[in-house]
């Protein structure tokens, strides 16, 4: 079977620029891929919400930046058409991971309603759930899944029913947009459902503000992960039947003491 390369996914028209969606990662240039610098290097113009761009200021020296504040993301991406149908090459920025829970699905929808000829590259960067495992240890070694509290467009009614799935099947869970300031009650009600299927020692890991200055990280248990601070900065993960926490860290066994032998002298 002859395999595709990225530029011939669609059509599109040599007058045109080009947009690249880029993941800055978990917070800091040092948590960057080169691909995701290099875009920004190369960009005419740069835009994305403003708490993001603030992170690399380093990086958009001498480049035309747009920011615009939170829930503006359509505009942005409609902005980004714009500027890049005029032969401009934009930097779209999306902290974490531009796939996930952020702009690389909204610009393609855009895309396909605009039946556009701009060519869109997506460059990948460290999502909020690599970033924060790394912070803990081992958490996510075993099948895991990860679930957005926010109801802002999915209804919460599907967001429960996704928590009772993942933790009745054992997944270990991260939590995404885990409490706002006005939305409180949701992780109070996925820390009941999870309570449901799992031991109340569960090990469970917040980290708030990965690689920046404010950085926090707490590994506490199901029981008692309310007694935290919690907010939009922290990614939240909770372990499975099997997540263990020892010297600081948390641990989720993938089976290879089932499969090989593990001693201290070995």
């Amino acid at each position: 079977m002859e395999r595709r390369n990225s530029s011939s996914r669609h059509e599109t028209d040599p007058s045109c620029g080009l947009i690249s969606v880029v993941g800055t990662g978990i917070g800091s240039v040092e948590n960057m891929t080169p691909q995701a610098v290099d875009a920004l290097a190369a960009a005419d113009v740069i835009i994305g919400y403003a708490t993001y761009l603030d992170l690399i200021p380093e990086l958009l020296a001498g480049k035309e930046v747009i920011t615009s504040a939170m829930m503006q993301e359509v505009d942005r991406c409609k902005k980004s058409f714009d500027l890049a149908e005029n032969g401009k090459h934009v930097v779209l920025v999306s902290g974490g991971d531009p796939g996930i829970y952020a702009m690389a699905g909204l610009i393609l929808e855009i895309a396909a309603k605009r039946d556009s000829k701009v060519k869109i590259d997506v460059i990948p960067g460290i999502a909020a759930v690599n970033g924060c495992a790394a912070r803990l240890g081992a958490p996510l070694m075993h099948d895991f899944a990860a679930i957005s509290l926010s109801d802002l467009l999915t209804p919460w009614d599907l967001i429960t029913k996704r928590l009772e799935a993942a933790a009745s099947a054992d997944f270990v869970i991260a939590l995404y947009n885990p409490k706002s300031k006005k939305r409180t009650e949701h992780i109070v009600e996925a820390r009941k459902i999870l309570l449901s299927h799992r031991d109340k020692e569960t090990p469970v890991g917040i980290v708030t503000g990965a690689s920046r200055d404010n950085e926090v990280i707490r590994l506490t248990s199901l029981e008692k992960m309310l007694e935290e601070e919690i907010n939009m900065q922290s990614t939240v993960i909770i372990g499975n039947s099997t997540t263990f926490s020892w010297n600081g860290y948390m641990i989720t066994p993938r089976g290879y003491k089932d499969k090989y032998k593990l001693s201290k002298n070995r």
